[in-house]
């Protein structure tokens, strides 16, 4: 059951600079709730009316931000919550135990079960992490299914956080960004997912199925990109396996075109994708080329937890969730200075959440001086689609 969300959730967006005719930005927030279903049962609203303290409810917000038009990133914002709530409804037996069960239908087959649970530390919030990262590949697949039928191409970035028993859960895959904004800490939810940040990981999917390349592309690294007169040459490298750098002999078909090339916002994923990780891209061919995207695009979420039972939460406290049209401009400690200044000064506005998320776009977005748009110290303003989340965590539970 989706209903209307009724915890304080505020969210601004806005097409920056005119940078796009439609946003590639989409935003999604509601409630989930969650109840042991057996299979093929149909949802029962009398069911839900009659026993709603018999189930879970969480509460859901989810950035999604498009890459070749806001196909992939609009049927995301409509179907992930889906996939989550039926993979946590699939899981929660388990969800509500201390100690999940090896088997959901409490039989014990085999005596070490239960010992193999404790073993391995397997806790309830081990299966909200599986249930997050099962619903996002069940989305990324829906994705490809809705695009290709509809002969459609693009994907989207996918950042979601999931309140549920008194934690909370964000999934990320790409290179939107979450922090929460304590009285004196700022805490990471999230890490960006990018060709640089993911060497290792696509150079070693090269290194075994070297033919996803098609003999265009070279795996490894270089400090720039090799000409002809490098070649007999011994220059820096890195392979999948290396932290470190050494120094290689270069041949011809080192020439070939970096797997991943450029450095910062400029690097690109075979040339093609800022981003290693999202939602959809399955008919993304690197131009001029039979050579898929998506092989090395996952679409796998790295989920970060954090507790609330083992953090006092004072009133101003909020997660922040926003694409990389925000944080391209202005960093953690940027954010948090004008969330923390920005509550201080409008204490008795009761709009004030909304009223932050605006300010932090309008930061980003800056003003136009002549045909740029510039931030407050000079520097070049974001060009990018910006949303943000202001999430107030104080009175979570009072509507949960």
């Amino acid at each position: 059951m989706l209903s209307c969300l009724t915890w304080s959730v505020c969210t601004h967006r806005v097409i920056n600079a005119e940078k796009s005719e439609f946003n590639e930005d989409q935003a999604a927030c509601c409630q989930i709730s969650i109840r042991r279903r057996e299979p093929g049962l149909e949802e029962d609203e009398e069911w839900l009316i009659l026993c709603s303290t018999q189930y879970l409810t969480g509460s859901y917000w989810a950035l999604f931000d498009g890459h070749g038009g806001p196909e992939a990133a609009i049927i995301a914002s409509n179907y992930l919550h889906y996939c989550i709530k039926q993979k946590l409804e699939e899981a929660v037996g388990g969800i509500t135990e201390v100690h999940p069960p090896m088997h959901l239908s409490g039989r014990c087959v085999c005596d070490s079960d239960p010992q193999f649970v404790q073993e391995k530390q397997i806790h309830a919030e081990d299966m909200v992490v599986g249930a997050l990262e099962n619903a996002f590949q069940e989305c990324d697949e829906v994705i490809g299914q809705e695009m290709e039928a509809t002969n459609q191409t693009g994907g989207c970035t996918a950042l979601a956080a999931l309140y549920l028993q008194g934690k909370l859960y964000v999934a990320n895959a790409g290179d939107s960004r979450a922090i929460l904004v304590l009285k004196d800490n700022i805490v990471p939810m999230s890490c960006e997912f990018t060709p640089e940040t993911e060497r290792q990981r696509i150079q070693h999917l090269a290194f075994l199925f070297p033919k996803l390349l098609d003999g265009e592309f070279t795996r490894f690294e270089f400090p720039r990109r090799l000409k002809g007169d490098d070649v007999g040459q011994k220059v820096l490298y890195r392979d999948y396996f290396m932290e470190g750098w050494g120094y290689k002999m270069v041949e011809k078909a080192d020439l070939k075109y970096p797997l991943i090339h450029g450095h910062g916002k400029q690097a690109r994923l075979l040339g093609t994708l800022a981003v290693s990780r999202g939602l959809g891209d399955h008919q993304l061919k690197v131009i001029d080329t039979n050579i898929e995207v998506k092989p090395f695009l996952s679409c796998i979420p790295k989920v970060n937890v954090f507790d609330f039972a083992l953090h006092d939460i004072k009133e101003d406290d909020v997660l922040i969730m926003a694409t990389d049209g925000l944080w391209d401009v202005l960093c953690n400690k940027e954010v948090a200075h004008t969330v923390r200044s920005f509550l201080a000064e409008n204490r008795t506005n009761p709009h004030r959440f909304s009223e932050l998320a605006k300010c932090l776009v309008c930061r980003a977005r800056g003003k136009k001086t002549g045909h740029q748009w510039m931030l407050d110290d000079s520097h070049e303003a974001s060009y990018d689609d910006i949303s943000v989340f202001v999430i107030p965590l104080h009175n979570r539970d009072a509507d949960c």
